[in-house]
């Protein structure tokens, strides 16, 4: 049974605030003011705790949107830090992780890309990198997008011929591969290169992505020439080859500045109670792209307070470079200066550019900023009246706000992956998307789109019942798409039978019988199943939620089949680990021939003993 939230109330919010301020000090540090349910409303910090807290009491200096939070607060909770950086910190990897409804809130949902030169190899490999960067190697980046760094890989490869293959796969060659043969890489990994040849090879790509890019196109241009004055014209056009790969990475980046700028500049425009916040990446003079955000926040929110929020959450995982560039200038910069410093070990300024190339700069990225917010204003006004559409054609009591479609993907029942996406007003939130990985097990044979189908909701209604019970914290959706016809519908409704659950309005989206995008038939509960006319604008948004499932249904199943595909025998062998597995694929050259091995010739294997060459026969020889 729900339990209704008790209404708000300003002056027991006042009273909670200052009954907490009594217990308070002048210490730094973090606070937290919580709804009834414990839900974390607010996280703020405070150079000094309980003038910060007490500055809640005075109705005079509030807001609306804060005079409704203090309403809403039933609790607070306090951590205290040694200096106001460690709180600054602190306060930024709360709101990024508890996303408090009255905070302003940086919707990051991807990781950036940098290009890796590993530096734990013998011959070092070059590779995009995504993630945590635990392992020791020298970074570049980072990059926009993952397409940026793939071409410029592609292009550092035929510049620099470094292997950008895995180290398994490097300890497993016995001959070189294409790779070597299109002279992309000088096959260090059959000894085609020596290793001083090659760490050469690397200390110049290494240079150049630091900034070096013309000292190492002059000596690339030296050896040309020398190479031609030898008469020696293959190897000559060799090298030209590789100049015209460093100059195909610089035609790609879109500004080149005349001094080695590193820095990150952030940009905002503001309109209507909404910003955007354009971030440019430069590296040393070079363009690494641009990402475009919209932050959450009150109408009445300041750009420089949404700023603020803005950096300390986008680098609250990520190092700041030696130098943000911002286009407002903020009250607590030499504050972010210091605390990013400490965070990312080096040094790093925040400026508001005001003359120069670098306010030549800030200009461009204000610009894209507004251009960028004002396509944003009418996607979101296209996207309302869509949703007052859906309301009217479905019978909803209001426009969604939350639309959750659900699709699957196997191919004969394996590698079965169900798909959830979610749309809002402001479009696909992807950070919302799930995957559910479904055993071959709880399927019939050759697959069955209706046990998937159960199998999905049943887990994402049940976690829903666990998380969010009341209802409060925006985890239940106001309509729910199903990809498919009267039998998922009809599963669906079971499920939520099943689980007690009511007031989801479900609806199921089925191609015709030809499967023609434009005759879908939509089925609800105790209705009539109707089409729409194919060019009806509200069918082409239902078409594209449908379609956005799909794609990210069939990927989800395409990656778990790679990754099964991957996957090799020698990993089931108990006592086999990564060293031995290399060994055994470096000798033998394959899982297969590993199996057809005697045992003599296991034993041959640096690392495999009598006993351990006695495990892997008969892992293969004998019945499991």
């Amino acid at each position: 049974m729900n339990v209704a939230a008790p209404p708000p109330d300003f002056q027991r919010g006042l009273e909670t605030i200052r009954n907490m301020a009594t217990r308070l000090d002048a210490s730094p540090g973090v606070y937290r003011m919580l709804g009834h349910d414990g839900q974390v409303l607010y996280v703020g910090k405070a150079k000094g705790l309980k003038h910060r807290v007490l500055s809640y009491t005075r109705p005079q200096a509030l807001n609306q949107r804060l005079m409704r939070m203090v309403a809403e607060t039933h609790s607070l909770e306090i951590i205290t830090t040694r200096t106001e950086v460690a709180a600054l910190l602190l306060e930024s990897n709360l709101i990024k992780t508890l996303k408090p409804r009255y905070n302003i809130l940086l919707r990051d949902d991807k990781s950036f890309p940098y290009i890796m030169v590993s530096g734990d190899h013998d011959y070092p490999q070059l590779a995009k990198h995504r993630g945590s960067r635990k392992r020791q190697a020298a970074w570049f980046g980072p990059f926009a997008s993952a397409r940026a760094v793939k071409r410029t890989i592609t292009e550092l490869t035929r510049a620099f011929l470094l292997r950008n293959c895995s180290d398994s796969m490097f300890a497993a060659r016995s001959r070189p591969c294409l790779q070597y043969q299109i002279k992309r890489c000088t096959a260090p990994c059959v000894g085609k290169v020596s290793h001083a040849d090659y760490q050469q090879q690397v200390n110049q790509a290494v240079r150049f992505l630091s900034g070096e890019s013309r000292a190492v196109q002059e000596e690339f241009a030296a050896n040309m020439q020398t190479a031609a004055a030898a008469l020696d014209y293959e190897t000559a056009a060799l090298w030209r080859n590789r100049i015209r790969a460093l100059n195909q990475i610089q035609a790609h980046q879109d500004i080149h500045l005349p001094n080695a700028l590193n820095a990150d500049i952030i940009a905002i425009a503001l309109e209507g109670g909404r910003s955007c916040v354009q971030v440019f990446f430069m590296r040393n003079g070079s363009n690494f792209g641009t990402r475009t955000y919209f932050p959450r926040h009150d109408n009445e929110a300041e750009a420089s307070a949404i700023l603020t929020a803005f950096i300390g959450q986008f680098y609250d995982d990520k190092p700041a470079p030696p130098e943000l560039l911002v286009s407002h200038s903020l009250a607590d910069a030499p504050l972010l200066a210091e605390a990013l410093s400490d965070k990312s070990e080096r040094k790093t300024r925040i400026s508001c550019p005001e003359r120069g190339s670098r306010r030549k700069l800030m200009a461009m990225a204000q610009q894209n900023a507004h251009e960028a917010l004002a396509r944003e204003i009418a996607t979101s006004i296209a996207t309302s009246k869509m949703l007052n559409e859906v309301q009217e054609l479905f019978g909803l009591d209001a426009p969604p706000q939350r639309i959750e479609v659900y699709d699957n993907s196997h191919i004969q029942g394996s590698h079965a992956v169900g798909a959830m996406i979610v749309a809002t007003p402001e479009g696909f939130s992807k950070p919302h998307y799930r995957k559910f990985n479904i055993e071959k097990t709880k399927l019939n044979i050759g697959g069955d789109d209706f046990a998937m189908m159960r199998e999905v909701l049943r887990r994402r209604f049940a976690r829903a019942i666990r998380d969010d019970p009341d209802r409060q914290i925006g985890l239940w959706p106001d309509l729910v798409l199903l990809d498919g016809g009267k039998g998922q519908l009809s599963t669906a409704e079971s499920v939520l039978d099943d689980l007690g659950i009511e007031n989801i309005p479900l609806v199921a989206i089925a191609k015709g019988t030809d499967r023609h995008a434009g005759r879908e038939t939509f089925h609800q509960p105790n209705k009539a199943p109707f089409s729409l006319p194919p060019n009806t604008p509200v069918l082409h948004y239902l078409q594209r939620l449908r379609d956005e499932a799909h794609r990210f249904a069939i990927g989800a199943h395409r990656t778990r089949r790679q990754n099964a595909n991957k996957s090799s025998p020698l990993d089931a062998i108990p006592g086999i680990g990564a060293t031995r597995k290399r060994a055994l694929l470096a000798h033998f050259g394959a899982a297969k021939a590993v199996a057809e091995a005697d045992i003599p010739d296991l034993m041959k294997v640096n690392g495999i003993s009598k006993q351990v060459a006695d495990i892997i026969y008969q892992w293969f020889h004998a019945k499991h």
